[in-house]
């Protein structure tokens, strides 16, 4: 068994006129504003499992998880300043319009669900972190929900990809930052039958294949 790690950079947004965007002093490595002035910003990458495999064995998910550090923060904060907070782990390629719709019905039947499927979601996590009246002070958010979802399904795929998206709710003018993390994956690659494997392949190549929805 083999466990695989990808790492995200810190997010660090100004609020200022009405309007977010990246904080030019630091590096917010990978992060993307997903349109002008919004509060909503996307980090992507992948695992490469290519090298993990060999003589056509199917990876098999033992566990997966995210670590951080601390909360997100607000300076200066206000009671009601809120962040969304998504991690993902997929075996598709997502749209960002996919990614924003998973923190609102994930894969599961909504008017605003996505067209991931339980069976491609690896790993899901869905927080809401909030600023109330007892925690002002410290300027750190709270989590008021925390939900995870996922299959942890075999794959023969050889990449499984991985988003972080935020959605940002300031009342004033100040920073928020959001903490790096790091996305923990393991893994055990094994044989299948033959006719099995044959099939989880081709459905890998299809879902890795499928038309762009952009």
């Amino acid at each position: 068994m083999k466990t695989m790690t990808k790492e995200f950079d810190a997010l660090q947004v100004q609020f200022a006129g009405g309007t977010y965007a990246l904080d030019a002093n630091q590096p917010n490595t990978g992060w993307r504003q997903l349109v002008a002035g919004s509060g909503a910003f996307v980090c992507s990458t992948y695992f490469d499992l290519a090298g993990m495999t060999k003589e056509d064995e199917t990876l098999f998910f033992k566990g997966a998880t995210v670590q951080e550090v601390i909360n997100p923060t607000f300076t200066p904060a206000a009671a009601g300043d809120n962040m969304f907070v998504v991690d993902l782990m997929t075996k598709v390629p997502l749209t960002d319009t996919e990614v924003q719709a998973y923190s609102v019905s994930a894969n599961m039947l909504g008017v605003l669900s996505s067209t991931l499927t339980f069976e491609q979601t690896v790993y899901g996590r869905v927080r809401f972190m909030n600023i109330d009246v007892d925690n002002l002070a410290g300027s750190m958010t709270i989590p008021l929900c925390d939900n995870q979802s996922g299959s942890l399904s075999p794959s023969a795929s050889d990449r499984i990809y991985c988003y972080r998206y935020v959605s940002i709710t300031q009342s004033q003018a100040g920073f928020s930052t959001l903490f790096a993390a790091r996305y923990l994956l393991q893994a055990e690659a094994k044989q299948e039958p033959d006719l099995q494997y044959i099939m989880r392949l081709k459905r890998s190549y299809e879902l890795q294949n499928q038309p762009d929805r952009d």
